[in-house]
């Protein structure tokens, strides 16, 4: 009875064994064991099992704020991290690991020209989680375009504009494009109205109108005060700048149509013209 089951056990061992031995050939040079594919999912899980350990571990004091960044680099890093091992685990188990490369070069060199432009995202993104030079809430300008960044991914960043459109930037445009953050020092920004007026009128009088509009402003800061900068005797008119500080100036737009409008009415109240362009022609008559 006893060599009986000896038998079953020895038949069964030889089955699976065959059955683990099976080769599953692709091409003359490319072939892979039942075995081999086994081992394969068995390293990348226990990979898997060791990569949530490490994040874990790294993550487990970082505030919330970096612990996102950091997931987010990586998930990156975990895949890079998983080719690795998948190609260490295929050679192990016997597969020729160089005649895969060489029947899917063609292949590679397409994904890899499709996958140029992602690649520069991703590393750019990294260097501007690492660098730290935009933040959440910054507003920033970048090919003439103006917005507020919301949300900084490894690929792309998105930013509000001030018509509340949702502007997203690939991460190279920081590489390729000069970026203005208009907050990197701080809320306060120094923001500008010109103006021109006739020839001939009271400058001093301009000043003070001007002066005085800016104060009546509630948006506009005390500290550090409105100035006024007389800039240039121009063709047709004497140019003046309103120069100003206010606290938050994606709305800057808005406050310097207030001003403008402030400025059109104090004028009238006190005839000072704005000029406009004009010639002089003169007729020549020939006998």
């Amino acid at each position: 009875m006893q060599d009986k089951i000896n038998m079953v056990k020895k038949t069964i061992l030889e089955e699976v064994k065959s059955v683990l031995d099976y080769s599953l050939t692709f091409s003359k040079e490319i072939s892979i064991t039942i075995k081999g594919v086994i081992f394969i999912i068995l390293a990348l899980l226990v990979t898997s099992f060791f990569l949530k350990i490490i994040r874990r571990f790294v993550t487990r004091n970082m505030p919330e704020n970096d612990k996102a960044k950091f997931v987010g680099v990586f998930s990156y890093i975990r895949w890079f991290v998983f080719l690795v091992i998948f190609l260490i685990a295929m050679h192990t188990s016997g597969v020729n690991v160089t005649a895969v490369f060489a029947a899917s070069a063609a292949l590679l060199i397409g994904v890899g020209l499709a996958l140029q432009t992602l690649f520069q995202d991703i590393i750019s993104g990294i260097f501007i989680l690492v660098d730290q030079s935009v933040h959440v809430g910054d507003i920033i300008e970048i090919d003439g375009k103006v917005g507020r960044v919301v949300d900084i991914r490894l690929r792309t960043t998105r930013a509000v504009t001030i018509d509340n459109k949702v502007m997203v930037i690939p991460n190279h445009f920081y590489l390729t494009n000069t970026l203005f953050n208009w907050t990197e020092n701080g809320t306060q920004t120094r923001e500008f109205v010109n103006v021109g007026v006739a020839y001939g009128s009271d400058v001093k009088l301009v000043e003070k109108i001007l002066l005085e509009v800016a104060k009546s402003q509630k948006l506009i800061l005390d500290t550090p005060a409105p100035k006024v900068l007389f800039t240039d005797f121009a063709d047709s008119s004497l140019n003046f700048r309103l120069a100003f500080t206010i606290n938050d100036s994606f709305d800057v737009r808005f406050i310097q149509s207030d001003i403008r409008f402030a400025i059109d009415q104090a004028f009238r109240e006190n005839n000072i013209r704005i000029p406009f362009p004009q010639r002089d022609v003169h007729l020549i008559k020939q006998e």
